[in-house]
């Protein structure tokens, strides 16, 4: 039921108004001024109606403040002039007062009915938990990422979502496999960098018993797990070659077989695949199959990055908050103006999980019931900005000795790291890599992906 906020200093018309709108089941709330419509916050509503002259400020203020909620205004005065003022400052529509009750009902369903059209609701995702939490965000590139969901849902197609890392690919994946035919099957979710490369096919496709050193029993792979539901392959762009070569197959013929098996089983499995790699450029240097390219990008959704999303980042700041103070039970600790100018105006290059980073440090550090910035423990907008993150150029000449222990130019752990990396990964392999600085693969993958450094695939994997 659409909510309609009537905005008219007469009370007379403004009654007759509600009644008329009510009675075709519209649910309407009633203000006389302009401040009284702003106290009402006119964003709760679908429509506004407002009359042009109003005591105090005129009707047209609310354009602005309303939006993106339509306003209609109504004038008393039949000339052209005050109706295309309105429409220049923003109106959707404009009313001639006394007007036609089938005139009003008509403009008022049709205004909505191109509201409704313009902006998809954001889908709702049942978590893990198995609590139901809406998407967030409602500026229009997330406007247009929930209408694509909304018809591609139902499809069954193969789906790429393409994005940043920390934009919340895999919540577009659930939303996706909630809202198709599919939902009551598995949605079994991979994380392709997280797994070693001599395991992948292992865990994705299965294998027999003894099929290679260390396999004592037979193992169902993820793929064949997935049979009648979804599987969701985050960082695709890190899958070896020869994954990919066994994963067209499963496009193509819908056949998978395990290692060491000679038979083959037929699987009916959707998939969904994500990175934040443009898959089609590293087709060009042989690292991904152009023909699985093809197969995968069926339909695509690109996820925009927390820094375009406008004021989205606020209302997801509000709800991350909320959250993190329930885990941490520390109930009603607020943002400062401060805190919220310096989220709004940061850019965010890890995206959602920074700022939810950024947000639990806040509730942990905070003293008093207000966030400050210094709790939220951001970097300088020029050390988060990808152009630092680049290594330096090599520089001519005999070498800089390296800094005295605990001098002022000790290199920090991430330069430290970056500085590993970039020297030894053309002769490393991604476990040698992760072995040499005690860390996991995973985290390897992780800090690859915060720092910017690409990964360099191995030339002698070729598929076959």
């Amino acid at each position: 039921m659409s909510r309609i906020l009537i905005v008219e200093d007469e009370a007379i018309i403004r009654r007759a108004l509600r009644r008329l709108l009510e009675r075709h089941d519209y649910r309407v709330e009633e203000a006389g001024s302009v401040d009284e419509a702003l106290a009402a916050d006119p964003q709760r509503f679908d429509l506004v109606i407002s009359d042009l002259r109003l005591p105090g400020a005129p009707g047209t203020d609310l354009i602005p403040r309303a939006a993106p909620v339509p306003v209609v205004i109504m004038t008393s005065y039949a000339s052209m002039r005050s109706a295309v003022d309105a429409l220049k400052q923003g109106a959707v529509d404009y009313v001639a007062k006394p007007f036609d009750h089938d005139e009003l009902l008509e403009t008022v369903a049709r205004v909505l009915h191109l509201q409704a059209s313009r902006r998809a609701e954001p889908p709702d995702i049942t978590e893990p938990g198995g609590q139901a939490q809406p998407m967030i965000g409602n500026c229009p590139a997330m406007q247009l990422v929930y209408s694509r969901i909304r018809k591609t849902a139902p499809a069954d197609v193969t789906v790429l979502i393409q994005g940043e890392s920390g934009t919340g690919k895999e919540l577009v994946a659930r939303a996706l496999h909630q809202q198709s035919r599919r939902a009551q099957a598995p949605l079994i979710c991979v994380n392709c960098a997280a797994i070693p490369e001599t395991l992948i096919e292992s865990e994705l496709f299965g294998h027999e018993k003894g099929a290679f050193t260390g396999a004592s029993a037979a193992r169902t792979g993820l793929v064949e797990a997935a049979d009648g539901g979804t599987l969701f392959l985050d960082e695709i762009g890190e899958l070896p070659l020869d994954a990919q070569a066994r994963l067209l197959r499963v496009l193509q013929e819908g056949e998978i077989r395990k290692i060491g098996s000679v038979e083959t089983r037929h699987v009916d499995v959707r998939l969904i695949a994500a990175t934040h790699r443009d898959l089609r450029a590293l087709s060009k240097t042989g690292e991904f199959r152009l023909d699985l390219y093809y197969r995968l990008n069926v339909m695509q959704i690109d996820l925009p990055p927390l820094r375009e999303r406008e004021d989205d980042v606020l209302v997801i700041a509000d709800t991350l908050l909320e959250k993190a103070c329930q885990r941490h039970e520390r109930e009603g600790l607020r943002l400062s103006r401060a805190a919220r100018r310096e989220i709004h105006d940061y850019p965010w290059p890890g995206n959602v999980r920074e700022l939810e980073n950024a947000l639990e440090r806040g509730v942990i550090l905070a003293e008093g019931h207000l966030i400050h910035p210094d709790d939220l423990g951001l970097s300088p907008p020029s050390a988060a900005t990808p152009a630092a993150r680049q290594p330096a150029p090599a520089q001519e000449g005999p070498a800089k000795p390296a800094p005295a222990e605990g001098g002022e130019d000790d290199l920090s752990l991430e330069d430290y790291f970056q500085h590993f990396v970039l020297e030894h990964q053309d002769r490393m392999s991604e476990t040698e890599l992760a072995q040499k600085l005690g860390i996991s693969r995973k985290s390897l993958w992780e800090r690859r992906q915060r720092l910017g450094i690409p990964r360099k695939k191995s030339p002698r994997r070729k598929s076959e």
